[in-house]
This record gives structure tokens, C-alpha cells and sequence, in this order.
């Protein structure tokens, strides 16, 4: 399959980064002492400063304005419709120009696939409310979140509890949803819950997606979840009681959530992938150059054999992951089957970027153990990618089952 990068999609991406250098950089230089200082990050619930939020919210807006917010949004959406391959492109050039941890305001330019922004599961909106809702989704100043994850369902989400009781022209939502990105911010949440638990039970659908206001009574962010080297974050709690919602709020048919949310999950786990990529591009890039200016017995430590080994071994991974993340968007985009190819990918990429990381602060050193380089950040946040979105347990099960019932060529 060719899946070659057109020249129109690399010039979107370099008008991005342009983008990104005159507008987000500038910011981050200007309020560097908020952004290197977990205090002056995170308030002591945990949530992001006032000042945090406002200029996520300011370089949302800047970016919807250049029309970088939107551009991988479906065009029914009032998006782009760039496709799976400027998707992963953009996000890879993203990620090996500015390397992990500058991720506060950088990482909000174009949103998360799923999880914020003209997200795929806002096609199965209702036409009324996608002309009140859309407007102010697309601008940047309101965000989403995508609540499915609960305390005791995260990898099988056909064991969700949270449930939906139909009341005459509404629905009334009951349970608690747990790791869900964005929550602490979010205006707008996709939530799942069960609408016969008989089906659910039967591990056969019966759950539910509802597009549901955060403002409305019942709804509650009840706990922020700092994750690995950080005072706070952007993952939470969210206890549901007794939350209202009208019927036209319903996502997609009635028992058929788990469907609508797998649209949401596989953009999720390429734009995952794809960071993953560009960070490990990043890295090698960084070891790279130490390699050639650090110095030991009198020559570059890139001309002892153990150091090449290392440079060639993250070099093989990057190239293998970019390999598969490009086919397997071009097949997305072809309108191919890609289960299977996405589950490889997600799994291939996330546990790359582990390797690559590790031997990129090998070469560095003791410089690798301290976060100066930021390879101690990427380190952190390689870990993390194993697990979110189906971790790599789950994505080998569904390579698996693909390839045994003769779904999966390779």
C-alpha cells in the first residue's frame, strides 16, 4: 500500500509549527517560572492554576482561529476532514519538534482525537443540539470529556455499572466514572451507562453514550488523580447522581454506545501512537547529538561499539513504529478494515517509545537521570502510554482474535 506523505499534508504540518513557534512558544517563555514549578502548576486539589487554564483556553482560541483546532475534525462537523494520515503526521511533528513536558499549553493546539474537540462521536449528535453545542466546541472555548472508565471497568467496558433509567422524555444517570481525561474541566461529557442490563449482562451491548452538560445537577467531579512525577493533572472522578438528561441527548441508537465510543477510542489510540513516534524521534535525535560532542578515553562516546548499539537499536524501533503507524492510516483512510492494525500499532508504538526513552538516557548518563534534557519527563510518560486506551494486554488480545478468525493479514 502507498502510504506516502503528501507534500500538502507536510505543508500543513510545517504552517503548525510555525504556528506554534510564534504564537504557544512565546507564551511558555513569558510564564516559565509557572510552568517549571509543580506549585504554581497545580492548586492543592490538584487542578491546574487559574493561570494554567486561561492560557490553554487562550491558545485553543488562537489556534480554532488559525484553523489548526479543527482541521482533523470530519467536515460534518464543520472540520477539516484531513484524514488518518495528516492525523498522525501532524501529531509526530508535534511531538519530535517539542519533546515531552511541554505539553500544558502545547498539547492543546490540536486536541486529543477523541476525547476534546469535534470528536467522531459528535456525528451521532442530534441536529438541534449540534447547532447550539458545536459553535463553542469548535472555538476552543468549551472542551469535552469521554466518560466511560469506571473503578471496576476499565479494559472491559461491557462491565460498566453506571446505569440510565428512562423517565418519560428523559434519562436518569446513576454511577461513578473514573480516569476520565479532562473531567476537572470539562463543560461537556460523553457519557456511557446501561440501558438493559439484561444485554449488558449478557455481554451483549445494552450500554448507552449521552451527551450531557457538566453543569447539570447531579453531575460531580469528586477527586483529581495526579499520575506518575506530577502534584495534580487533568484525570479525575466523576460521581453521577441521579443526572437528568433528555432523550435527545442520546448518542447513536440506544444499546449501541460501545459501538459509538470505539469510533472515538481507535482516532484515540493513533494520535496516541503517533506521539509516541515523534517523542522517540526526538529522542534518538537527542542521543544523536550527545553521542557525537560528549567525550570519554579521548573520543566521542558514538565511536565506542555499546554506544552505537544503542543509537541503532532506537533507530530500528522508530523506524519500524512509523512504518506501521503510516500504513495503518493509510488503510483508515483507503476505508479498510483496521482492527487489528491499529491494536498493533498502539501496542507497538507505546512500548517503543519505553525502549527508546531508556536508551536514550543511557547514552546521556547521569545528564539522563536529571530532568534538564526533559528524557527523565519522557521517560514518565512513556510508562504511562502502555495503559490508557487499552493496554497492551488488551491490544494483543485483539490482535489475536483478529488473526484467528482470518481478519488479519500480515
Amino acid at each position: 500500500m502507498d502510504f506516502a506523505v503528501s507534500d500538502q499534508i507536510k505543508a500543513i504540518a510545517d504552517g503548525l509549527l510555525r504556528f506554534v513557534d510564534q504564537v504557544v512558544v512565546p507564551l511558555e517563555v513569558e510564564h516559565a517560572a509557572i510552568f517549571s514549578n509543580n506549585r504554581m502548576i497545580f492548586e492543592a486539589d490538584g487542578r491546574y492554576s487559574d493561570r494554567v487554564l486561561e492560557l490553554r483556553r487562550q491558545v485553543r482560541t488562537k489556534s480554532a482561529e488559525a484553523g489548526y483546532y479543527t482541521m482533523l475534525g470530519a467536515e460534518e462537523l464543520g472540520g477539516g476532514g484531513l484524514g488518518a494520515v495528516a492525523a498522525v503526521w501532524v501529531q509526530m511533528q508535534l511531538a519530535r519538534r517539542y519533546g515531552p513536558e511541554r505539553h500544558l499549553i502545547h498539547h492543546v493546539v490540536v486536541p486529543s482525537p477523541f476525547t476534546n474537540g469535534l470528536s467522531p462521536v459528535l456525528r451521532h449528535l442530534d441536529k438541534g443540539l449540534k447547532e447550539r453545542y458545536l459553535p463553542g466546541i469548535a472555538s476552543g472555548e468549551k472542551t469535552l470529556c469521554f466518560a466511560l472508565s469506571e473503578p471496576d471497568a476499565g479494559s472491559d467496558a461491557q462491565a460498566i455499572r453506571t446505569r440510565a433509567d428512562r423517565d418519560g422524555d428523559d434519562w436518569v444517570i446513576t454511577g461513578t466514572k473514573q480516569w476520565i481525561t479532562n473531567s476537572p474541566y470539562a463543560d461537556y461529557a460523553v457519557v456511557f451507562a446501561v440501558t438493559d442490563r439484561e444485554q449488558a449482562e449478557g455481554r451483549k451491548g445494552g450500554v448507552t453514550a449521552f451527551f450531557v452538560d457538566t453543569a447539570t445537577p447531579g453531575f460531580k467531579v469528586t477527586a483529581v488523580i495526579p499520575l506518575m512525577g506530577q502534584a495534580g493533572g487533568d484525570t479525575g472522578i466523576i460521581a453521577l447522581d441521579r443526572v437528568r438528561v433528555p432523550d435527545r441527548n442520546r448518542l447513536g441508537e440506544a444499546g449501541q454506545g460501545l459501538t459509538v465510543a470505539m469510533q472515538g477510542i481507535n482516532a484515540g489510540r493513533l494520535g496516541m501512537a503517533a506521539t509516541c513516534v515523534g517523542y522517540a524521534e526526538w529522542a534518538l535525535a537527542m542521543a544523536s547529538d550527545y553521542a557525537g560532542t560528549r567525550r570519554t578515553f579521548g573520543r566521542p562516546i558514538g565511536e565506542h561499539q555499546a554506544i552505537q548499539h544503542h543509537l541503532a537499536d532506537m533507530a530500528m524501533d522508530v523506524f519500524a513504529a512509523k512504518s506501521m503507524l503510516l500504513n495503518c492510516a493509510a488503510r483508515i483512510d483507503a476505508g479498510l478494515p483496521a482492527r487489528g492494525e491499529i491494536a498493533m500499532v498502539k501496542c507497538f508504538a507505546t512500548e517503543m517509545l519505553s525502549r527508546c526513552m531508556d536508551r536514550a538516557i543511557q547514552v546521556h548518563g547521569a545528564m539522563g537521570l536529571t530532568n534538564e534534557l526533559r528524557l527523565e519527563a519522557g521517560y514518565r510518560f512513556a510508562r504511562i502510554m502502555r495503559i490508557p486506551d487499552g493496554t497492551a494486554e488488551m491490544q494483543r488480545r485483539t490482535v489475536a482474535t483478529e488473526l484467528l478468525r482470518g481478519r488479519l493479514e500480515i
